[in-house]
């Protein structure tokens, strides 16, 4: 049986008792190598694991050597979970944060959960620094355009899809402008090419889905 979540927080609060702090699948797992790739130096650092989930990014920020690392989601199920950092229960759309609170922050496959996402930069920008960095990634537009969609199966077997915004780059780039951030990098995860991690029927779906995008990184930087 399928069913396609009312929000985004039934969605979580359904996959958090089946949901790792690891990359669990081979989309994740391809997505961290490109996250990891750009991610800035962050020694000492305070970074922010904006829509952290079960905290598979905070662990990898601690592996990092942040000086300080702060988990938000608003999904209490996935935020329990987390291990061995701060923890704030909160909307990623109002962040609790004073102006200029972190070095950096780094969000995973998150955006694309935003309500509006001018107002998702903004609030990423508003809480960093000068010059400090924006780090994150999300589900392809051209992914969903092709067909594909987020999806998960429940503690009992039942095939969930995520709701899941179209944010195209342009759209972002044009938010992150309006923030006051300037994009350093861009960088796509491919079926069959970034991703070509073997599973059962995985000939197949690269066959079809060759070429296609389906995870997009950026990374940007604070005027």
């Amino acid at each position: 049986m399928s069913a396609i979540a009312t929000s985004t927080l039934e969605a979580y609060e359904r996959w958090a008792p089946v949901y790792p702090p690891v990359a669990h699948n081979p989309l994740m797992r391809a997505e961290q190598r490109s996250m990891l790739d750009v991610l800035p130096n962050l020694n000492g650092r305070r970074v922010l694991d904006l829509a952290c989930g079960s905290g598979r990014y905070s662990h990898l920020l601690r592996e990092a050597k942040a000086g300080q690392v702060v988990a938000v989601d608003f999904c209490m199920a996935m935020l329990e979970q987390v291990a061995a950092v701060a923890r704030v229960r909160a909307s990623m759309m109002q962040l609790p944060f004073k102006p200029a609170a972190f070095d950096a922050v780094v969000s995973g496959l998150a955006v694309g959960h935003a309500t509006d996402i001018r107002q998702w930069m903004s609030e990423a920008a508003r809480v960093l620094c000068p010059e400090g960095n924006l780090v994150y990634s999300d589900f392809h537009s051209e992914a969903i355009r092709a067909g594909m969609t987020r999806s998960f199966k429940d503690a009992a077997g039942m095939t969930w899809t995520v709701p899941h915004q179209i944010y195209d780059l342009s759209c972002q780039q044009d938010a992150m402008a309006a923030a006051g951030l300037t994009v350093e990098a861009v960088s796509e995860v491919r079926m069959g090419m970034e991703l070509n991690e073997a599973f059962p029927g995985s000939e197949q779906v690269y066959r079809k889905w060759y070429g296609v995008p389906v995870v997009l990184i950026v990374r940007a930087r604070k005027r």
